[in-house]
C-alpha cells in the first residue's frame, strides 16, 4: 500500500464529551484528542455517527470544532476532519465553510437523509452545490456511505460523477457499509484514484488490500493502538493478520452492544480514566449490568 495523499491514515470517529446537563464540554474534547494522538491515531473525525453528530445543532458543532484546534498545540500534525452533513443543504454549506475557515483538513458529509428514495441526479446536484459553495481550493470533501443508518446509499456511478466534476475537492468516501464486497467493488472501480476510508474495524486489512487509503472507526476511540499496528505493519509489507484478528475479536463483541456511543463512553472512562460522559437523547446511557457484561467479555480475550 503506497497511498501518499495527505489525508491517508488512521482516524478515530471521536466521541463527543458532554456535561451531565447534556451541554457540550469543550476542554475534555482537547484532552481526549490528545489521548487519541498519543495512542497512534493520525487524526480524528468530529461529529460523525460515533460522535452523535446529527444530534447537535450547527452552532454547537461550530463551537466544538473551534475548541478542538487546541490539540495541535501538543500534536501539530494531528489531522482534523469535521462531520458537516445535514438534511439542510444551507446548514451543510454553513458548517462546511466554517470547518475549512477554521483550518480543518477535510469534511465528511452525510447525504441528505430524510428523503430516502432520491435519485443519483438529485444527490449529485446536492453534493455539487455544496462543493462549489463551501469547499475551497486545497480542501477535501469525503462522502459518507452508511446506508443502513442514513437510508441513502452513495452509488459507484454517483461517486464517479462527483470525482469527474471535482477531481481534487471530492476526495472520496468513508465506507461504513460493513460490506466486504463493497470494498472490493470500490477498489476495482477506482483503484487508488478515490480515497476510501473503511469504517469497520473487522475489515480494515481487507479494505487495505483493495486500495483503501485508511480507516475512520468507532473502536479507534479505545483501540487506536491496534489500528495503528495494522496500518504500520501493512505499509511495511508485513503480515498484519494477527493485529487484525485482535481488532476483529473486539469488534465482534462490541457489535452486539450497538449503538456505540454509550458503550464506548463507558469504556473510555473505565480504561483511561475519563469522566463517564452521558449521551444525548434519543440515545440512552448503558446500564451497569450491560456494561459489566461487556467488560467481562473483553477481559476474556485479553487473558
Amino acid at each position: 500500500m503506497s497511498h501518499s495523499h495527505p489525508l491517508s491514515g488512521i482516524y478515530a470517529a471521536a466521541l463527543t464529551p458532554l456535561h451531565d446537563d447534556l451541554t457540550l464540554s469543550p476542554q475534555p474534547v482537547v484532552s481526549f484528542l490528545n489521548h487519541l494522538a498519543a495512542r497512534g491515531a493520525h487524526g480524528a473525525l468530529l461529529f460523525g455517527t460515533t460522535g452523535e453528530g446529527p444530534s447537535f445543532s450547527a452552532p454547537e458543532r461550530h463551537s466544538i470544532l473551534k475548541s478542538a484546534l487546541a490539540v495541535r498545540q501538543t500534536h501539530p500534525e494531528f489531522r482534523l476532519l469535521a462531520g458537516t452533513g445535514s438534511p439542510s443543504l444551507d446548514e451543510s454549506v454553513t458548517l462546511t465553510r466554517a470547518a475549512f475557515d477554521l483550518g480543518y483538513d477535510g469534511v465528511v458529509v452525510l447525504p441528505p437523509y430524510y428523503f430516502r428514495k432520491v435519485t443519483d441526479d438529485g444527490l449529485f446536484r446536492w453534493y455539487d452545490f455544496l462543493i462549489r459553495q463551501a469547499v475551497p481550493q486545497g480542501g477535501y470533501l469525503l462522502g459518507y456511505h452508511i446506508p443502513t443508518t442514513s437510508g441513502v446509499p452513495l452509488s459507484l456511478d454517483l461517486l464517479a460523477r462527483l470525482k469527474d466534476a471535482h477531481p481534487q475537492k471530492f476526495a472520496g468516501i468513508k465506507d461504513s457499509s460493513s460490506d466486504p464486497a463493497h470494498a472490493v467493488a470500490l477498489g476495482g472501480r477506482f483503484g487508488k484514484d478515490l480515497l476510501v476510508f473503511n469504517g469497520n474495524d473487522s475489515l480494515i486489512l481487507h479494505a487495505f488490500e483493495h486500495h483503501a487509503a485508511g480507516a475512520i472507526t468507532a473502536l479507534a476511540n479505545i483501540y487506536a493502538d491496534l489500528l495503528r499496528q495494522v496500518w504500520d505493519i501493512y505499509r511495511q509489507d508485513g503480515d498484519a493478520i494477527e493485529a487484525q484478528m485482535a481488532l476483529a475479536k473486539r469488534r465482534k463483541i462490541l457489535d452486539r452492544y450497538t449503538p456505540f456511543p454509550p458503550i464506548l463512553k463507558a469504556l473510555a472512562a473505565k480504561m483511561f480514566g475519563f469522566p463517564r460522559w452521558p449521551v444525548k437523547p434519543p440515545l440512552l446511557d448503558v446500564s451497569e449490568d450491560v456494561f459489566e457484561q461487556v467488560w467481562r467479555e473483553l477481559a476474556s480475550i485479553e487473558s
